[in-house]
C-alpha cells in the first residue's frame, strides 16, 4: 500500500495541443491497481470497528440519555406511521423529521423493543461508516493506506463508538453526509473524465466547454441529492451540508475548466447552476418521501391542519400545506430552543473536548471498592481530537501554498458541521453536534499523516521516519482509545479508575 497527497489535477491543460499520459494526469491520477486486496484490508478494519460496536450492545439497560424519545418515536412510526404522544392516545409533536428514527425502527422490527433492538441500527451504520469513509479515503488521497488509516482512526474514536451505540439520530446524520460526500467526489472523477474525453477530441475551446451529450447525465449528483435529502430527513442540520456541497460542486466546475484551459471559467461555469438546481431539487424531493408515513396515514400531528383551517391553495395538495405549518412550528420550536442542560456546550469548546455528555452513569457496587462507578459518555478520543485544530492549521496552509483541493473540499465539510453554530449562541447545543464533521476532521489528520509520509519518490530514509512518526502517533490514539473504552461502554470501574480517565475537570 502507497501513501501520497500529491495531485497534479490544477495544472491547467491547453485544449489546442495533444493530450499525452502526463497531461490525462491533470484531470485526475489513477486510482491504486490493488482493487482486491484493498477491499480486504477495508472489510478487516471494519470487522474490528464493528466488533467494537457491537460487543454488549444492549448494555447498560434501558433508555440512556434521548433514547427515551427516539425508542418510543421509532416504535410508533413502526406501528402507527407516524409519532404518538408520550401517553400513547394521540399524535405527538417531534422536533425532528421522521427518517432517523425509522432506521431505528428496522431494529425494533427485527430484534424487538429491547436495548439491543433499538441500538441495532445505529451499530450497523456506525460500522458501515468506517468502510464508507476507507473507500472515500482511497480515492481522495489516491492511497489504499491512508484510506485505510483514516478508516482505523474512526473505528478508535469515542464519539463515534458511544454513537453508535445509543439510538440516538447523529450516527444516521453523519452516514448520509458522509455518502452525499463520497457520491460527490464519483461525480467529481466522472465530469473530469468526462471533459478530458471532450479535451482529447478537439471539442473543447478556449472559450468554453461543450454541452454534456445525451449518454452523460451526472447520476452521481442526483445521488448525492438523494444521500443530502436522506440526511434532512434525519435532522434539518443537514441544510448546512446542502448548501455547503452546492458551492463545492461549482468550485469543481470551475476548477475543470481551468484543467481544460477555459479562460473565463467561472462565467462559463454557471452553465451548470441547473445542474447544481437538480442536485437540491433531488434532495428536497427525497427529503419529502421520508414523510411518507405521515402522508399516507391521517393521526400524524397537523396531518389535517389544511382543511381545519379552511387554507386551500391551486394545484397544492392539502396534505403539503399542511405538512408547511407542521414545519413551520417545528421551527420555531428550534428558534426558541434555549433550556438550560448540565452537559450543554458551545462550539467553541467541540474540539477541545471542553464539555463532553454523560449519557448515563451509575454508582453502584460490585467492582470489589468501597466506591464504584460505571459510565456511558460522548467523548472523542483526546489524542485523536487534540490533534484536529494543528490539521485543520496544515490543511490551510495547504490548500493555499498547493491550491489543493482536497484540502479545501475538506476545510468545507468541516466548517459546514461546525460554523453555522455559532451564530446561534443562545441555543442549547451539545457536543455531539460535531459528528457530521467527524469524518471530515478525521481526513484533514490523514492528510498531514500523508504528508508526514511522504510520496515513495521521497526515498528510503525519509519513508522510514515519516512510517515511524506515523505508527508512534496511531498508536498513542489507540492506547488511548483502550484506556477509555470502559467509559465508553458503561464498564464497571473502580471510582479512582474512572477518576483517573476525567483528564480534565469539565468532564465530570
Amino acid at each position: 500500500m502507497s501513501a501520497t497527497v500529491t495531485d497534479p489535477t490544477t495544472t491547467p491543460v491547453d485544449p489546442e495541443t495533444p493530450v499525452p499520459e502526463a497531461r490525462r494526469r491533470r484531470f485526475f491520477t489513477p486510482l491504486p491497481d490493488d482493487r482486491f486486496s484493498s477491499w480486504g484490508w477495508a472489510l478487516a478494519i471494519t470487522l474490528l470497528a464493528g466488533i467494537v460496536r457491537f460487543t454488549n450492545l444492549a448494555h447498560p439497560r434501558g433508555m440512556i440519555f434521548d433514547e427515551v424519545y427516539y425508542r418510543k418515536d421509532a416504535w410508533s412510526l413502526l406501528h402507527h406511521g407516524y409519532e404518538l404522544n408520550p401517553g400513547g392516545n394521540g399524535p405527538g409533536f417531534v422536533a425532528h423529521p421522521p427518517l432517523g428514527k425509522w432506521c431505528i425502527a428496522i431494529g425494533q422490527w427485527l430484534f424487538g423493543n429491547t436495548e439491543f433492538g433499538w441500538r441495532f441500527s445505529a451499530a450497523v451504520v456506525g460500522t458501515l461508516s468506517v468502510l464508507l469513509l476507507i473507500r472515500i479515503g482511497r480515492r481522495l488521497f489516491r492511497s489504499t493506506l491512508l484510506g485505510c488509516l483514516a478508516g482505523l482512526l474512526l473505528a478508535l474514536d469515542g464519539l463515534a463508538v458511544v454513537q453508535s451505540r445509543v439510538a440516538l439520530l447523529d450516527i444516521f446524520l453523519m452516514f448520509f453526509v458522509l455518502a452525499a460526500f463520497g457520491c460527490l467526489l464519483m461525480y467529481r472523477e466522472a465530469r473530469r473524465r468526462q471533459v478530458l474525453r471532450d479535451v482529447e477530441e478537439g471539442r473543447t475551446s478556449h472559450i468554453r466547454l461543450p454541452r454534456r451529450r445525451r449518454g452523460d447525465l451526472p447520476w452521481w449528483l442526483l445521488a448525492a441529492g438523494v444521500m443530502m435529502g436522506c440526511a434532512l430527513g434525519v435532522k434539518w442540520s443537514a441544510a448546512f451540508y446542502l448548501v455547503a456541497f452546492a458551492l463545492l460542486i461549482f468550485a469543481w466546475e470551475v476548477g475543470v475548466r481551468r484543467s481544460a484551459g477555459v479562460r473565463h471559467r467561472f462565467l462559463e461555469a454557471q452553465r451548470e447552476i441547473g445542474w447544481i438546481g437538480a442536485f437540491g431539487v433531488t434532495a428536497l424531493v427525497t427529503y419529502l418521501a421520508t414523510w411518507t408515513g405521515w402522508f399516507v396515514t391521517d393521526g400524524g400531528w397537523d396531518r389535517h391542519w389544511a382543511e381545519s383551517a379552511g387554507k386551500h391553495y391551486p394545484l397544492v395538495p392539502d396534505a403539503l400545506l399542511s405538512l408547511k405549518h407542521y414545519h413551520e412550528a417545528v421551527l420555531a420550536f428550534h428558534r426558541h430552543l434555549s433550556t438550560p442542560h448540565d452537559y450543554a456546550s458551545g462550539p467553541w469548546s467541540w474540539l477541545l473536548l471542553g464539555r463532553p455528555v454523560a449519557f448515563a452513569y451509575s454508582g453502584q457496587g460490585g467492582c470489589g471498592a468501597a466506591a464504584c462507578a460505571s459510565e456511558t459518555m460522548a467523548l472523542g478520543t483526546p489524542t485523536l481530537w487534540w490533534s484536529f485544530i494543528p490539521a485543520l492549521v496544515a490543511l490551510a496552509f495547504f490548500w493555499i501554498a498547493r491550491r489543493d483541493w482536497r484540502a479545501a473540499a475538506l476545510l468545507v465539510g468541516v466548517a459546514a458541521g461546525l460554523l453555522p453554530w455559532v451564530f446561534f449562541p443562545s441555543r442549547t447545543m451539545f457536543f455531539f453536534y460535531t459528528l457530521p464533521a467527524l469524518p471530515f476532521l478525521v481526513l484533514a489528520v490523514t492528510y498531514v499523516l500523508g504528508v508526514i509520509l511522504g510520496s515513495p519518490a521521497a526515498g528510503r530514509e525519509r519513508r522510514l521516519t515519516g512510517a515511524i512518526v506515523v505508527g508512534a502517533y496511531v498508536a498513542v490514539v489507540a492506547v488511548t482509545f483502550a484506556y477509555f473504552y470502559p467509559v465508553y461502554t458503561s464498564e464497571l470501574l473502580t471510582y479512582a479508575q474512572w477518576r483517573g480517565r476525567m483528564w480534565l475537570d469539565s468532564w465530570i
